[in-house]
């Protein structure tokens, strides 16, 4: 019986990771940077420009957004550690996705190496 452990490992044999370095400049040239944690992790704090379509979600959003549903759109995901965003690459491979690419350590390595971080500002009610 497969793992969660064993299913990312698999997945990430299939996707390319980029590192936090080298995404800054793939994500300028990418078509859309995709967060694919939970709700509360992206509103802790993203990537700038990020939108967000938790894990769960993915294929439905993408495939309910027109300008989203071209195959050979250029796709940056992460996660926090980076093994849903792994999940998440193949299953947009499997979709029919030609140009994905997903960022090695996730949040957790963009935070890391000093990247910057968007966090949502809540309105001050005085």
């Amino acid at each position: 019986m497969k793992t969660a452990h064993d299913l990312v490992a698999a997945a990430k044999t299939r996707v390319q990771e980029i590192s936090p370095e080298a995404a800054e400049q793939t994500i300028r040239d990418a078509d859309v940077l995709i967060d694919v944690r939970e709700t509360d992790e992206f509103s802790a704090g993203h990537i700038p420009g990020a939108v967000h379509m938790s894990r769960g979600m993915l294929e439905f959003k993408l495939s309910s957004t027109p300008e989203l549903t071209s195959r050979d759109i250029r796709i940056v995901l992460y996660c926090k550690t980076s093994g849903r965003a792994a999940l998440a690459a193949c299953a947009l491979h499997d979709m029919g996705y030609l140009d994905v690419k997903s960022i090695a350590g996730g949040f957790d390595a963009w935070v890391g190496a000093g990247k910057p971080v968007a966090k949502p500002v809540m309105p001050a009610f005085d």
